[in-house]
């Protein structure tokens, strides 16, 4: 098989080793393909692996020696999926990889929002406690958690895991989720309006479709407590961006910890660059070595199992 990534980069910076994967084939493998180059550089392939060049109909239509999709992440928006299905291409994800380092980056920002450690950090290194008249000072309120309601929207692995650890934070949990089955009895579910109403931390974990893009909209933040924090480890367009940073600036809402937008990487005039108490880390959740290690195995596996006529993980 020829086997082509293009771009694996962001997987493997050089901390990992492809030599599994090169095992099951022929391998070229590019840390980046910008889309003018996708066709040329995929014409021979069997096997292409994408985390985020976009493989189109047009693309597939392209490439007749085509017999399999890999994307190097869960989600799968990058594929046209319908058109990889009409022609029998498989497309498989890599699921669960990452629900722990997501879950402890979004306790990071949580914990910056309302401690502020990195900012204190700086102004000691800055020389404001050796100025100090005080032996201790806050530029900030600080927020203890315990007391407070986290809101979960999405309750997948991620967002139960999340729930866990708002648990031992002595937190409150409420969800919002389709289907609820088996739910840990200390979660309490409710509609969205009541769960944007009552939270102090709401919490976004559920995937783009067309109907969670906007799900965070100047009528849902109007909503929120004045003291409350938004966090979104899961996909930028959940979010209304313009209105998240009109809502930052005007004071409706505290905060706001944001691990993805709209459009990555972000342009130097996006609004909630510049938005007040808004924390922006750059999607970079996902990527812990040992969640990035879990991907390659499981990327991997994937492409063996569909050598060996038994696919797994897949999405179309």
């Amino acid at each position: 098989m020829n086997i082509v990534v293009l771009d694996g980069f962001t997987l493997n910076p050089g901390d990992l080793s492809w030599d599994a994967l090169k095992a099951l084939g022929a391998c070229e493998i590019y840390d980046r393909t910008p889309p003018a180059e996708i066709l040329c550089r995929a014409t021979k392939a069997e096997v292409i692996l994408t985390n985020k060049a976009v493989l189109t109909r047009a693309d597939l239509e392209r490439l007749p020696k085509l017999k399999y999709i890999g994307v190097l992440a869960t989600g799968t928006n990058v594929v046209d999926l319908a058109a990889a299905r009409e022609r029998g291409i498989p497309v498989t994800n890599v699921p669960a990889y990452s629900t722990t380092s997501v879950v402890q980056s979004t306790f990071a920002l949580l914990l910056e929002l309302t401690h502020h450690v990195g900012h204190h950090a700086d102004g000691v290194r800055a020389g404001c406690w050796t100025a100090s008249p005080d032996f201790s000072y806050c530029d900030f309120p600080l927020v203890e958690l315990a007391g407070l309601t986290m809101g979960i929207v999405g309750f997948g692995r991620i967002g139960r895991a999340v729930a866990d650890v708002a648990r031992a934070f002595g937190m409150s949990v409420l969800a919002h989720n389709p289907s609820h089955k088996n739910s840990p009895p200390f979660v309490r579910f409710v509609e969205l309006e009541t769960l944007f109403r009552e939270s102090d931390v709401v919490s976004l974990h559920c995937p783009l479709t067309p109907q969670t893009k906007s799900l965070i909209n100047a009528q849902r933040l109007a909503a929120m407590k004045p003291t409350a924090f938004l966090l979104n480890t899961s996909r930028g367009p959940l979010v209304d961006e313009r209105a998240l940073a009109d809502a930052l600036n005007e004071g409706e809402i505290a905060g706001a910890g944001l691990d993805v937008l709209s459009v990555e990487p972000p342009t130097a005039d996006h609004p909630l660059l510049r938005a007040k108490n808004c924390i922006i880390t750059p999607h970079n959740a996902w990527a812990t070595r040992a969640a990035r290690a879990r991907l390659m195995r499981i990327a991997v596996e994937n492409v063996r199992a569909f050598l060996a006529g038994q696919p797994q993980n897949v999405v179309n």
